[in-house]
Formats: C-alpha cells, sequence, structure tokens
C-alpha cells in the first residue's frame, strides 16, 4: 500500500480514503510522511479520511481506537474520521469521536452507509452534537441514489461515492456501457472518465479504488474536459437504482459485530 499511495501523492491525489479494516493504514501513513518529505508538501494539503470498525465502536473504547488508529497513520490528526458501518453503539462511538474533534485529534466526522435503514440515519442525527459533515455511500450512474442525496440535503451533508465505477462486483458494466463509451469517444476519454467527471460534475466527491499506476493516472486525468448539459442528461438518464452490494443491515450485523476480526497492521 506504500508504493500504491506514494504514486497517487505524486501524481497529484490529495485525498486518500482508508479504514482500520482495510489494513492499509499503516502504510498510507509510511507514504503520506515519505511524500511531505521529498516533496515539501505541508500536511495541510492531504486529506486524510479513515474508518472505524463496528467492534471498536462505545465510549472509551472508540477513543482508544483513535489513539492506536493516529498511531498507525503516524499522523497528529485525521482530517475525517467515519464510522464505517451502522451497527452495534454507533452512539456511543460518536460521542468519542465528538471528544476527539473538541481535542483536535480529529478535524471533521463522517457517516458510512447510513444509507441503510431510515431509523440508523435519524438515530444518529438525533444523537449527534456535531452533525456528521459527510456521508459515503455506493453511488454511480446505475444508482444515483437520489431519495438519499434529497434526505441529506438539508442538512448540507457532503456525498462521497465508493463503487464510483461500479467496483469489482459490477463486471465492469458502467465500463461497457454503450452511452457512456459513445460519450467518451466524442471527449477522446475512456469510459471511467467519463463516469468520474460525472461524479465531479455532480457535485459529489468520488474515491476510485485503484493499484495499477497506470489507472491511477487515468483516473485524475479529468479536468481538461466538461461533459455538457446533454451529455450530463443522458448520464442521469442512466439511473436504475441498481446497487452491486447488496448486503442487508440485519446480514451487516450478523457478519461485523462479531465474525469479522481486523488483522493487526504492520
Amino acid at each position: 500500500m506504500r508504493a500504491v499511495c506514494l504514486t497517487a501523492l505524486r501524481a497529484g491525489y490529495r485525498h486518500i480514503d482508508t479504514a482500520h479494516a482495510y489494513n492499509d493504514e499503516a502504510g498510507v501513513g509510511r507514504a503520506v510522511k515519505h511524500f511531505m518529505a521529498e516533496s515539501g508538501t505541508p500536511r495541510e494539503q492531504i486529506w486524510i479520511t479513515s474508518k472505524l470498525w463496528p467492534t471498536e465502536y462505545g465510549e472509551g473504547t472508540t477513543m482508544k481506537a483513535i489513539d492506536e488508529m493516529l498511531e498507525r497513520l503516524q499522523l497528529d490528526y485525521i482530517d475525517l474520521l467515519y464510522v464505517h458501518q451502522p451497527v452495534g453503539d454507533f452512539v456511543g462511538a460518536w460521542h468519542d469521536m465528538e471528544k476527539a474533534v473538541a481535542m483536535g485529534k480529529v478535524r471533521a466526522l463522517g457517516i458510512s452507509n447510513f444509507d441503510a435503514s431510515d431509523e440508523v440515519f435519524e438515530r444518529i442525527m438525533t444523537e449527534s452534537r456535531v452533525n456528521p459533515a459527510v456521508l459515503q455511500i455506493e453511488c454511480h450512474p446505475y444508482a444515483q441514489r437520489l431519495a438519499i442525496r434529497e434526505k441529506v440535503k438539508p442538512y448540507g451533508i457532503h456525498i462521497t461515492c465508493w463503487f464510483p465505477l461500479g467496483g469489482d462486483m459490477s463486471n465492469g458494466a458502467l465500463l461497457k456501457d454503450p452511452t457512456i463509451m459513445q460519450i467518451a469517444e466524442a471527449h477522446g476519454k475512456t469510459p471511467a472518465q467519463v463516469i468520474l467527471r460525472w461524479h465531479m460534475q455532480e457535485g459529489f466527491s468520488a474515491i476510485p479504488g485503484a493499484s495499477n499506476p497506470d489507472y491511477i493516472e487515468e483516473n485524475i486525468a479529468i479536468s481538461d474536459f466538461e461533459l455538457t448539459d446533454g451529455e450530463m442528461a443522458q448520464m442521469r438518464g442512466l439511473n436504475k437504482e441498481e446497487r452491486f452490494f447488496n448486503m442487508s443491515l440485519e446480514e451487516k450485523e450478523r457478519a461485523y459485530l462479531g465474525k469479522m476480526q481486523i488483522p493487526t497492521q504492520r
């Protein structure tokens, strides 16, 4: 992960999305430290997000987990910290996260996958003193998540999209979509670049996962063209609210609260 992250930073990326569950925070931290030393880039210009796993939720437990996360990342603060899944004692976790903000260990708080039900979303909004700044959810042209976008709009919550290109579970469906391919050809771009450009013009943040250096370079090369109003309408017309990851909240509770343990990071 250190090499991949370093490649991305050198290519111009300044937002790194990690999580305890990804088992890559230590590598991200080493890459950031190396890049700042070699480039002179100040820490304030690099945005680091991470996520707490449900087994780390609960007042007292979560604060300890945040301190351990900072050690793995070799950072003094985390720019944005999420509760990764809406199961377990996420309210207790949130209270510790709010304390971490007051202590300067975390700058902003977010919720990940809290589109799972109205109940979990309403509970975090009711129980929080520091409102979530960001909601991270699966979102892409086939699942544009119109209802949840409207739901969070009154709170000023920003949307960050995971699986912005569909993810491995899609088997490349979005990249082979005839409409997207046609738009890509018109701009001399790849389908992935067109999709990511759509995300940007919709006002989202997108976090495409890539380890191949060619894809890392490709994904960031989207600032030299713009989709027309007509092309944006075509892209919006692809929506069928078809997600590729469809685990229910009940399945997450069974899987994430006991069975899934996070390995020790090196």
